[in-house]
């Protein structure tokens, strides 16, 4: 029962990524100002040369890697029997999305020196799944 309190937490964060990530690439899309409530430059950092990797823009793999995960939660928590195939590999790749998210916030504050606070909130969130994976994995 803890396992399915825990994912289906998964699914709730992935929701709310997508939905922050989506925001972040509808105002780069409409070339609208990214209010900042830490009073820096959001817009600096999210139309620097960091804001890409391979000509994708992060948000847009952002809102795939969020998506992704709250559908592949809400299956994993629909059909039981992927539980043990599927979780270990999603459990990976919320490690690869952790390590990502502390490469941005480390190009945030040495190389821009610009804070975003929804880049610093999506790395919150990316941790967060990161940590209640972790928890699933050592409780099951």
């Amino acid at each position: 029962m803890t396992d399915f309190i825990l994912r289906t937490i998964i699914i709730f964060i992935g929701l709310s990524g997508f939905l922050l990530s989506s925001h972040i690439h509808n105002k780069k899309k409409k070339k609208t100002k990214l209010i900042c409530p830490l009073h820096s430059n959001c817009d600096e950092v999210i139309n620097s040369d960091y804001s890409e990797i391979y000509g994708i823009k992060l948000e847009v793999l952002g809102m795939m890697y969020y998506a992704f995960i709250a559908i592949v939660y809400g299956l994993i928590n629909n059909f039981s029997f992927l539980i043990g195939s599927v979780s270990d590999i999603f459990f990976a790749f919320s490690f690869f999305a952790f390590i990502f998210s502390l490469y941005l916030i480390s190009v945030q504050a040495f190389v821009l020196r610009q804070w975003c606070v929804w880049c610093l909130f999506s790395a919150f969130l990316s941790t967060s799944i990161f940590v209640i994976s972790f928890l699933t994995k050592i409780l099951s």
